[in-house]
């Protein structure tokens, strides 16, 4: 999450006279993440978050978006729903960007996810997939394989100007990922981004998964080695394996990996360390002046991708 655009009162209070949620009492910008711009809005009957959907978010991909959180709802898992306006829309736009109202989820999100935190999350993710199973609607993921070498080009030679050589580690790298990237897994929807600060708890129980705006059609184990790279290593960039064990647990406690799924393991991780230090990268270097974000670091999954590198099998993660 990050603030972008800016959102005047009135241009706020305007958009939310089509809801029937009651009248502003105030509202804030969320300053974290990198996508879109959020604000968390108070009114008369409750909190709700906006959102103001921009940069690689496409205006025709959200309806995929708010209706998967409408179908994972509908199957039980804890997720924002789209409110809707008086109309029965869910769609309008505020300050010249599409925009939505979804409910506020209770809950916060641990800096420091603990083992417990893993397993809840690896079990949150594996009953996602289950229950994605039967949405209707499909969606390529714009971030997987393919993609890779064009962010790559887009972020040039610039790339040794965070760490000299990087550019040359990351094109020996794209040669072995397109060439041995894993194929025929089973698919299915995948989160996508389902990091640290898009998991809420209360305590050490999981209240609910947020931010669904990079969902797709994808390799479900790939959506596990995201998880992977984003809740089991520590500050140091050392994996913890016993957060791995945790996290594999619970996934597979709801959904067990196939044998298919556990020998592409590794290569998957090697492919989701590259996509976030590619994205990481191009945010970087091109991060919007003004905007109230901080860009996250991309040689965090430099260093990731290098321990990946070395894995033999789904073992050293704690399978």
């Amino acid at each position: 999450m990050a603030v972008y655009t800016d959102v005047t009162a009135e241009e706020l209070s305007r958009f939310l006279a089509g809801y029937a949620i009651g009248e502003l009492l105030s509202y804030k910008g969320i300053a974290e993440g990198v996508e879109n711009s959020n604000f968390l809005v108070h009114t008369s009957t409750g909190n709700f978050i906006l959102t103001l959907y921009e940069k690689r978010v496409a205006e025709g991909d959200l309806p995929f978006f708010l209706g998967l959180m409408e179908h994972l709802a509908a199957r039980g898992l804890n997720c924002p729903q789209p409110v809707k306006n008086k109309d029965g829309g869910i769609l309008g736009r505020v300050a010249g960007r599409p925009a939505a109202m979804v409910t506020f989820l209770e809950g916060m999100w641990h800096r420091k996810p603990t083992a417990v935190h893993c397993a809840g999350v690896g079990e949150a993710l594996a009953n996602l997939h289950l229950d994605g199973a039967d949405f209707p609607m499909t969606r390529p993921n714009a971030l997987s394989v393919n993609a890779w070498r064009p962010l790559f080009e887009h972020a040039g030679a610039r790339g040794d100007s965070v760490r000299p050589g990087l550019c040359n580690e990351i094109v020996a790298e794209l040669d072995v990922l397109e060439t041995s990237w894993p194929r025929g897994l089973p698919q299915g929807v995948i989160h996508a981004d389902l990091f640290p600060d898009n998991v809420f708890f209360l305590g050490d129980t999981l209240s609910g998964l947020i931010d669904f705006y990079f969902a797709c059609t994808d390799t479900l184990a790939y959506d596990v080695a995201i998880c992977l790279n984003a809740w089991c290593f520590e500050p140091d960039h050392s994996y913890n394996v016993t957060k791995g064990r945790a996290l594999l647990g619970g996934y597979n406690k709801v959904r067990p990996l196939d044998a298919g799924e556990r020998e592409a393991l590794p290569m998957l991780c090697r492919g989701a360390a590259m996509r976030f230090l590619l994205t990481r990268l191009v945010d970087w270097l091109a991060v919007p002046e003004g905007a109230l974000v901080k860009p996250k670091d991309p040689l965090e999954y430099h260093r990731k991708l290098r321990f990946h590198q070395t894995v033999k099998s789904a073992a050293d993660y704690g399978l």
